[in-house]
């Protein structure tokens, strides 16, 4: 297949969104990208903000233009959006829909197309998402790396667990909600205490980059014996915390399978 050239959305929301952000900050080389109509304001708007991106009639449209189709519906919305469409075995179909197997997507689809799960982030518009896939196929793990990082595994066994871990994310963005509201509760500024934790947590962020040392030696790096972080992480992250945080990410995962 090549370097691919025509990228079909069915879904247009956040992670829709995302994508054709990411796909179209690639300049000239980028690929054409067709939109379904569904989702129609954010289509339009994506439409008018880049060259190449075009919102089509319907779905069956999407997928007729397309060389690789990336279904982003909502879970609940897939068979209203997807029963009755021809998907022929040349297209290359990418499902990024939360708690949907690839066996029930092929049911709904009636396709032999190639199948690929996949989990893309909101940093894909940035091009800083490492995206796990599910089987490995190389049109889609080009596409991913591309896009800040293709992550392959084997099985959705494997698969599942990453989806998983993925549902901590907003639990974070609460934490830090929390520290704030904390600060200010104390008398600071919101906004004060608002703009220090973010600037504390995008240094975290920054420490991340460095692939060199592991979590568990960023984590040292940054406390002292008998410090301030180490208070915090044994005192309320500890052991009970720890094993609360397991027990409801196996509840999450038992009920992706």
């Amino acid at each position: 297949m090549g370097a691919l050239k025509r990228i079909g959305i069915i879904g247009v929301g956040e992670i829709g969104r995302a994508l054709v952000t990411g796909l179209r900050a690639g300049g000239g080389r980028s690929p054409e990208v067709f939109l379904s109509p569904r989702g129609a304001r954010t289509a339009a708007e994506l439409a008018g903000r880049y060259e190449g991106v075009r919102v089509c009639a319907g779905n069956q449209e999407v997928v007729d233009r397309s060389e690789l189709v990336i279904v982003a519906v909502r879970r609940q919305d897939r068979h209203e959006a997807l029963a009755g469409l021809r998907v022929d075995s040349d297209k290359v179909v990418v499902n990024v829909m939360a708690g949907v197997g690839n066996d029930d997507l092929r049911q709904t689809l009636a396709t032999d197309a190639p199948l690929v799960r996949a989990i893309p982030l909101p940093s894909v518009r940035e091009r800083r998402s490492v995206t796990v896939v599910c089987p490995s196929h190389p049109e889609v793990d080009s596409l991913f790396e591309q896009l800040g990082g293709a992550l392959p595994v084997a099985d959705e066994a494997a698969f599942d667990v990453f989806s998983a871990v993925t549902g901590t994310l907003t639990a974070h963005y609460a934490y830090l909600d929390t520290l704030t509201s904390w600060a200010a509760g104390h008398g600071i500024d919101h906004d004060d205490a608002d703009r220090y934790v973010r600037g504390l947590f995008q240094g975290v962020g920054r420490a991340l980059a460095d692939g060199s040392r592991s979590l568990r030696q960023l984590a040292a790096d940054h406390e002292t014996p008998g410090g301030n972080n180490e208070r915090i992480r044994t005192t309320w992250f500890g052991p009970a915390n720890s094993e609360a945080l397991g027990k409801a990410l196996d509840g999450l995962l038992a009920d992706l399978k």
